[in-house]
Order: structure tokens, then sequence, then C-alpha cells
């Protein structure tokens, strides 16, 4: 099935809201990567997303805040910590686009514990620190629990201007409104919302990751990223998540690839 239209609006949630938090001051950096080279690390179900041509691949360091369940107070502690993400860009026969986390280093242990039992997301114990000092924000990371421990990264960016709407390839990037993700022997599909990206330009001032090597993706990092945007962040809430191979409503329920 053709790849369901990329809005910078998310499409509304249709289950059991199951989970909130916020994402704050992240840098998405982004490389270009053949689809060939990533297809084999995407769930069964699910195909590159491709866009002008080739697959993408993301490193995504930021501050989780206050997450916690869809209904009551976010945890403060427990639910506030730096976070860094390696993705790729995925969509299921149904047509539906999302990301395929391949890790996501997090500084909470019960965190990481408690994500990985729920949803065998591939969280990892990493020591972790977001830093701003003037126009200047800093990231650094470096894996505690499950190794190798020489998977670290840092990142050091200045945000620049605010990013125009309309942007294509920043919409292909971050208007992301789902995670395909493999547990319990299925591929799930877990739909989020949130308003849409406040972007900024930014500059890269500082590269030294090991993470995407780590993750199967040696060398990539070893060339500048295609795309570098900032964000100040948002607010999301996540869905309850269905089969990857549930039809999108209003399909009538047809499938194929």
């Amino acid at each position: 099935m053709e790849p369901e239209p990329i809005t910078a609006t998310p499409p509304p949630l249709r289950g059991r809201a199951v989970l909130r938090q916020s994402w704050r001051d992240l840098t998405f950096l982004h490389w270009r990567v053949e689809a060939d080279v990533v297809a084999p690390l995407l769930p069964p179900g699910t195909r590159p997303d491709v866009n002008d041509g080739t697959s993408w691949v993301g490193l995504v360091p930021f501050r989780m805040v206050d997450a916690g369940a869809a209904r009551g107070p976010g945890i403060p502690w427990l639910g506030t910590f730096p976070e860094t993400n390696v993705r790729l860009y995925s969509v299921d026969e149904q047509g539906r686009r999302a990301v395929v986390f391949l890790t996501l280093e997090a500084a909470r242990l019960p965190f990481v514990l408690g994500s990985r039992a729920a949803l065998a997301l591939p969280y990892t114990w990493a020591r972790m620190r977001v830093t701003e000092l003037g126009d200047v924000v800093t990231y650094s990371s470096r894996r505690r629990w499950p190794g190798p421990r020489d998977a670290t990264t840092r990142v050091v960016v200045r945000p620049g201007e605010p990013l125009a709407p309309g942007d294509a390839l920043a919409d292909f990037l971050t208007a992301r409104w789902a995670l395909h993700t493999r547990a319990f022997g299925r591929t799930l599909h877990l739909p989020n919302a949130h308003e849409p990206w406040p972007l900024r330009t930014a500059e890269l001032l500082e590269l030294d990751d090991h993470l995407l090597a780590a993750c199967g993706l040696p060398g990539v990092a070893t060339r500048p990223p295609d795309s570098v945007l900032f964000s100040r962040g948002v607010r999301t809430t996540f869905d309850s998540p269905v089969d990857a191979r549930a039809p999108r409503p209003g399909t009538g329920g047809a499938t194929g690839a």
C-alpha cells in the first residue's frame, strides 16, 4: 500500500491514551542512507521510508521531561532525564509511516527497565548530560548497560533562526506520528500526537559519535550530517499500540504491500 501523506499536524488518536511526556531542547542530526542498508534493521512487516531517493538515519539528543501515565501528573524525577535516540524511518504494509528506534539511551534505569519490559523498546542505561551556555547546547552520553561501553556520543550545536513552515524534508524527518517496534512476537504500531514542531535551523559545532556504529551503521557519523535542526520541544501523548498488520481506519480492510 502507498505511504500515507506527510502532514505537519497529527491525525486524531483513536484508542486509549496510555502515556504523556514532554520532549525538550532537541537536536535532530540526520544522514542519508541507502534503503537496502537499513532494511535489515527494521522489524518484520515494515520497509524503509524514502525521501528524495534515499532513506535516513537520525541521531536525536534531548531532555525528557515529566513522563508519566496519560492520567495524572508527570513524574518529576523518575520521568525527567536526558535521552538520545538513533532512529530509522519506516512504512508498514498498511502505508503507515513511523520511526523505528535502534537505541534509546536514557539516564534513568527504572524507566529503561520498565520500557524494555512493557514494549521491548531498545532502551539502554547511560550516563548523560545536557548543558546550555550562552547560545550553545552540548549533549554527552556514555552507555552503562547493556554494553558496549564505548557506545558514546557528544554533540555541540548553536541553534539558529526559526524554520518556516512547509519545509518538505523537515516534515519528513520530524512529523512522524507513530513508532514501529517488535514485541511479543508481533510488529506493533504505536501512534502519538503533539502540536506542530517549532523547528529552528542549527549549526553543528562538534560531533563525536559512536552510537550509530554500535547500532549497525558504521561509517555514517564520520561524515557531516545532511540535515541539522533544533527545537525547544513539544508535549506528546501516546495512544494504545495496535498490530502493524491492522488496516488503517477508512481503508476498508484492504491489505497489501
